[in-house]
């Protein structure tokens, strides 16, 4: 059991480095369409020409709560100059993601991934993972996890991305 434990461990950073790499190669950010927080239908493509943040969340998650507040943070801050987040939960039931948002409101578009389609689509395999795409629809930014400090490079990604023409 822990050599199977192990291998997957392994497997599982092996494909980090490779899904960073193809984000710092500018690959084309995969197209979909989500259910969003108050009915509608939102698709990736109504935001071609601005940079887009995708952040994969769970209500259950620690540090996904932890830094939601921070996300609301940087979306205020930049979406005047260009730039939106799109928070994806990724619960198959959204009643959790809808109580706590109730706690912790936020002002960026919510979207529900509850097949997780849109997630295996973006190779996230943990919670959160967040992908910053510039605007023409490649992905420049791929991140795994959150550690206090690690909005940091959010906002350089940021940056640097609603500076580019």
């Amino acid at each position: 059991m822990k050599s199977r434990i192990a291998t997957l461990a392994a497997a599982v950073l092996l494909t980090l480095p490779q899904l960073a790499s193809s984000a710092a190669s500018g690959e084309p950010a995969p197209a979909f369409t989500l259910p969003a927080r108050g009915g509608s239908q939102i698709n990736l493509a109504q935001y071609r020409g601005q940079v887009v943040m995708i952040n994969f969340w769970a209500s259950w998650c620690g540090p996904c709560r932890q830094e939601m507040p921070l996300l609301e943070s940087i979306y205020r801050q930049y979406s005047k100059l260009g730039f939106t987040l799109l928070g994806v939960n990724v619960e198959p039931d959204s009643a959790a993601a809808e109580q706590w948002l109730k706690q912790t409101p936020v002002s960026f578009p919510i979207l529900f991934d509850r097949d997780s389609k849109v997630s295996r689509l973006y190779d996230v395999s943990g919670m959160p993972s967040t992908v910053i795409i510039d605007r023409a629809g490649r992905l420049r930014v791929v991140h795994h996890g959150y550690k206090p400090g690690d909005e940091n490079e959010y906002l350089d990604g940021v940056r640097r991305l609603v500076r580019e023409p």
